[in-house]
């Protein structure tokens, strides 16, 4: 099993940044994948972004792509998300999750909010 715990939300004007991280303990961190999701209020929760096991191939939703920048520390068992250009439309609860290899996102976070105002 992992446990995961997000950090690093906030308020922020639209076209500034932030950086999430994501602090996974347990064993193994280095046989899961890792991703991003995002949720908003009345809504299913979406897929934001995804790593590999090892950093070696990122996914992004179209709506993120060129704008956000998914990475992670296998040693320090981290998974980040850069978000550049933020939109008020990034508005939501953003969460981690973890895959083992061939499963599903079986692990999450607790969330952390990110609001972008306009």
């Amino acid at each position: 099993q992992v446990q995961l715990v997000e950090s690093g939300g906030g308020l922020v004007q639209a076209g500034g940044s932030l950086r999430l991280s994501c602090a996974a303990s347990g064993r193994a961190f280095n046989n899961y994948d890792m991703g991003w999701f995002r949720q908003v209020p009345g809504k299913e929760r979406e897929f934001v972004a995804a790593i590999s096991w090892s950093g070696g191939s990122t996914y992004y939703a179209d709506s993120v792509k060129d704008r956000f920048t998914i990475s992670r520390d296998n040693a320090k068992k981290m998974v980040y998300l850069q978000m550049n250009t933020l939109k008020p439309e990034d508005t939501a609860v953003y969460y981690c999750g973890a895959r083992p290899y061939g499963g599903s996102y079986d692990y999450w976070g607790q969330g952390t909010q990110v609001t972008v105002s306009s």
